[in-house]
């Protein structure tokens, strides 16, 4: 399938790369030249304005944005509505609030465009690995897309299906699910980063617990220098809290024990947020969820080795890189 992306940062190149190597045709646009020129000698069509994209695009168009939530994506796909014909598809890949989604998509019915919103998971290794999407819009378009998520996703590999599973669509098996109407995408993938924090959190404190278990203010016979690359390596292996969080932690120890490249001041990207907000909207208690966002919330203001680890993982899934200060 022919397909226009918008926004070729950490993940919007990788997602053009990867759909190039499925065979499908890319047309891609960035604010900057220099992306747009490295991908148009990897053989992919680049264009220079949103404009050019909609000439060089086949009808009926699909536009991918990858573009940071907000200002940048609102204004893009509030240009697209003006230079996109009926029949036309826009894609947010983003980490868009999931209203807003419901919302353009109502504005863009009206025009006879279809909005699809996808909550993509894989960061950085996506190219390789693949990527995990949670996928909002109307059954129809969505349908029509297949070819373009079934290229970008993992696919099956050696991860068998649940046990007792027995269902006529195998899209969650190979990686991919349409979730429900615009909006639900972006809601699923909310969620999913909600856990995220509370998850890194964990490992993060339990991995500051063992540590400092080697601490003056405990009694000599009660003091343990442990090797956390070990005990990372160890959990990987048949441990009930391994995950590829897990996996990320360890390289991370391995390279730098000490987490000293690591700033410790740990950013949040607003789903955590979100996903709070939902939860209170339907009264939901999230105790955790919400205990994760707080303390990146605290990290900010000082500065400890469960705040590095955290720091150190965002960066090994993301590559989101915070500087010591």
């Amino acid at each position: 399938m022919q397909i226009g992306i918008i926004g070729l940062g950490r993940m919007g190149a990788n997602i053009a790369r990867r759909l190039a190597r499925g065979g499908h045709d890319c047309v891609v646009f960035d604010r900057s030249p220099d992306a747009v020129a490295l991908l148009s000698g990897e053989g992919m069509t680049g264009v220079d304005a949103l404009e050019s994209m909609a000439g060089a695009l086949a009808a009926p168009r699909i536009f991918w944005v990858m573009l940071p939530a907000g200002d940048p994506t609102e204004a893009t796909i509030q240009r697209l509505v003006q230079i996109a014909a009926p029949g036309d598809v826009v894609i947010d890949g983003g980490n868009t609030f999931y209203k807003d989604d419901i919302r353009r998509a109502k504005l863009l019915a009206d025009k006879g465009l279809h909005y699809v919103d996808v909550g993509t998971s894989g960061g950085v290794w996506g190219l390789e690995r693949g990527y995990c999407m949670m996928i909002g819009g109307e059954d129809e378009t969505v349908r029509r897309l297949d070819p373009i998520f079934d290229c970008l996703a993992p696919g099956r590999g050696d991860v068998q299906p649940t046990r007792g599973r027995d269902v006529a669509d195998d899209r969650a098996e190979r990686g991919y699910i349409h979730t429900g109407p615009a909006g639900s995408g972006h809601f699923v993938k909310m969620v999913h980063n909600g856990i995220e924090y509370g998850l890194m959190q964990a490992y993060a404190e339990g991995f500051d617990v063992l540590k400092t278990k080697n601490s003056d203010a405990l009694p000599q016979d009660e003091r343990f220098d442990l090797d956390l690359r070990d005990i990372a390596e160890v959990w990987r292996r048949g441990s009930v809290v391994s995950s590829w969080l897990l996996d990320l932690t360890a390289e991370a120890l391995v390279s730098d024990p000490s987490l000293e490249q690591f700033s410790g001041r740990v950013a949040d990207s607003g789903e955590g947020r979100w996903t709070i907000h939902a939860a209170m909207e339907q009264a939901v208690p999230v105790n955790v969820l919400s205990a994760a966002l707080y303390a990146r919330y605290r990290s900010r203001e000082e500065h400890s080795y469960a705040d590095r680890l955290l720091s150190a993982m965002r960066f090994g899934f993301g590559g989101h890189v915070e500087i010591p200060q």
